[in-house]
């Protein structure tokens, strides 16, 4: 059974830093998707607080993981989630349900950011881009 990643920032194949290219080029995209929430400008990347009451949308890239076990545990290291001691993470993965834009729904993993961000950071329309943190 395939895995998928939902991607709303620097993993996302158009914003990916070359460090992290190649662990990229692995997966195959699936599609736009969003999760309810609100997604923070952080400055070079952003962070996303998912919450299934909000009105905002997280809007992201749904992402289908290889069959490679060290893929999981690359991303894991690059988005600083320690699962030996999650309390200490900047960010947590979780899986969560994705809506797809296309219709219907995917599990997902999803990293979500743990610390309280400002609220002046917020990204109003819940897209981040690489070029100025957001649209």
């Amino acid at each position: 059974m395939s895995e998928y990643l939902f991607a709303y920032g620097t993993l996302q194949p158009h914003c990916v830093p070359v460090k992290m290219a190649p662990i990229v080029a692995k997966m195959r995209t699936v599609g736009k998707g969003y999760v309810y929430g609100v997604l923070y400008d952080l400055g070079g990347y952003p962070g996303a607080v998912p919450n299934a009451n909000s009105e905002n949308r997280i809007i992201g890239t749904v992402m289908e993981l290889p069959d490679d076990a060290s893929v999981l545990g690359q991303l894991d290291v690059y988005e600083g989630f320690d699962p030996e001691a999650p309390e200490a993470s900047e960010y947590i993965r979780e899986q969560r349900t994705v809506e797809m834009a296309a219709g219907g729904e995917l599990e997902c993993w999803f990293y979500r950011y743990m610390f309280k961000p400002d609220p002046a950071q917020a990204i109003a329309n819940g897209v981040w881009r690489k070029d100025r943190g957001q649209e």
